[in-house]
């Protein structure tokens, strides 16, 4: 049970322990055979698909770790489908090969290699510190410090892996000097990155929805960009979270307590500096250093329309820039680079693990089963907002954003031209859950990127910012539960 490593086991009787394993054993027993069979030989297991994701929730809040939870969730679940040990072994092995097969997986993976290695070069190089030290020319106070970072995450809208990873990257110096809390600068770090790439028509959010709605027929094909950016006003969690952080930023918002405990101990014991090696080479660091590589990944990323053809190109030609610029030698650089893509295990280690929780939640039938149970309830002015709720707990439960979109655009676009719903104000509220997924959920790989960048845990992370989420998403409910009306 390796997800309990980090719980006081002492404290924990061992007969309570086995107690609570044995039930979860005949649970898991109970459900395979009561569990009804379809006329394809699957079983239908109805309200029972939940119980691998709220167990992943409640082992990560027991534990406050991530990793051992979503394994412990895809074990049960797989238990679920099949209790025998040898085809709970197949499962295990065909989801793994799945997802190591995946086109997104693989993207995802070498995405997090190359920034990490990318990183990498900026903190040795000492880039970052010559950034930090140009802000510290016009940043002059706590609230300036994380103002700042706020910008520097509007400025870099095309992705939100880009962004995440290049704010805390590029800003943790300079907030740790202020006193700011690594687990509130991971919060502006995820307030502007998926929900600010969807209030962008040139981020890949944008261009993956525009295309979805393309395929489905949502609207003719060419069309799908023009639709979407009339969308964009009614993507009320985006713009909720995006400009919700100047208020956080200046206490008009009261933090939460372990955000509050977070900010106490930032500033009676400050983060201290990852201690990196500094490149051995003749020349001394400059700006453009670090601007080089943000900006050809930037431009190389809007340009091409992929994040990872972006970082790719920054890190050839910062290899040839830094190596030019008599920053360090070939083989000092590579060895550095390998030690950022080190770095970066355990991240993909954990979006890896939720990638399988996300097969086994599809081979239960988690988010058909939801969304079917919902459309009985769901009227015309109803639909907006139990689209944003529905659609949020799933992307939440599931780890799965663009995969949500995939599944529910199909059944969600004809439910609304069925019931002649508002259909921009509906797939606002479509759209709107994927960010607050990708924003709230501790193991999605947006969060667990964010995490690394800002160096805390993604359960911290998650944990200090859900008042703020939470906020953000009761106020995108509250409008999509009355523009309709309002619309009439």
């Amino acid at each position: 049970m390796m997800w309990f490593r980090n719980v006081n086991v002492a404290a924990i009787d061992n007969k309570l322990l086995l107690t609570v394993v044995a039930v979860i054993l005949v649970l898991i027993g109970g459900v395979y055979a009561l569990a009804p069979v379809d006329v394809e030989g699957k079983r239908i297991f109805g309200i029972f698909t939940l119980i691998p994701v709220l167990s992943v929730l409640a082992l990560a809040l027991i534990s406050k770790r991530t990793l051992e939870p979503l394994c412990a969730g895809a074990i049960i679940g797989l238990l679920m489908l099949d209790v025998n040990p040898l085809a709970f072994i197949n499962g295990l092995m065909g989801s793994s090969l799945k997802v190591l097969a995946s086109p997104v997986m693989g993207w995802i993976m070498l995405l997090s290699a190359l920034m990490g290695g990318l990183i990498m070069w900026l903190q040795v190089s000492r880039a970052t510190v010559v950034f930090s030290d140009l802000l510290e020319k016009y940043v002059k106070t706590r609230p300036q410090s994380m103002f700042a970072a706020w910008i520097l995450g509007l400025i870099i809208f095309v992705d939100d892996y880009l962004s995440v990873l290049t704010v805390g990257a590029a800003t943790r110096r300079l907030t740790d000097k202020f006193g700011v809390s690594r687990a509130m600068l991971a919060y502006i770090a995820a307030a502007t990155a998926a929900p600010l790439c969807l209030l962008v028509p040139l981020s890949t959010w944008a261009i993956y929805v525009s295309g979805l709605l393309e395929a489905n027929n949502a609207v003719a094909a060419g069309e799908g960009l023009k639709f979407y950016i009339s969308v964009i006003p009614y993507i009320f969690y985006a713009w909720s979270a995006v400009f919700l952080v100047p208020l956080v930023i200046y206490n008009l918002i009261p933090m939460s307590p372990a955000m509050r405990r977070a900010e106490m101990a930032a500033k009676t014991n400050p983060p201290l500096q990852t201690n990196v090696e500094e490149l051995e080479g003749s020349a001394k660091p400059a700006l453009w250093h670090f601007f080089l590589p943000i900006i050809v990944m930037i431009v190389l990323t809007w340009y091409l329309g992929d994040t990872l053809l972006g970082v790719m190109g920054a890190t050839i030609v910062t290899l040839v820039a830094y190596r030019m610029a008599g920053l360090g030698s070939i083989p000092a650089l590579c060895e550095h680079f390998m030690k950022g893509v080190s770095s970066m295990v355990t991240p993909i280690a954990i979006i890896f693990a939720a990638f399988v929780l996300q097969d086994v939640n599809e081979q239960l039938g988690l988010a058909p089963y939801i969304i079917e149970s919902a459309k009985p309830l769901i009227s015309a002015n109803l639909l907006p907002v139990i689209t944003f709720v529905l659609l949020a707990f799933l992307t939440f439960t599931t780890g799965s954003f663009w995969g949500i979109y995939a599944i529910s655009i199909p059944i969600i676009v004809p439910l609304a031209q069925a019931l002649d719903a508002n259909m921009a104000l509906t797939l606002g509220a479509l759209i709107s859950a994927g960010g607050f997924g990708s924003h709230a959920c501790f193991f999605g790989d947006s969060t667990v990127l964010e995490s690394r960048g800002c160096e805390i845990t993604p359960i911290e992370h998650a944990l200090t910012q859900l008042r703020y989420v939470m906020i953000s998403a009761a106020i995108a409910a509250v409008l999509f539960a009355v523009m309709p009306f309002i619309m009439a």
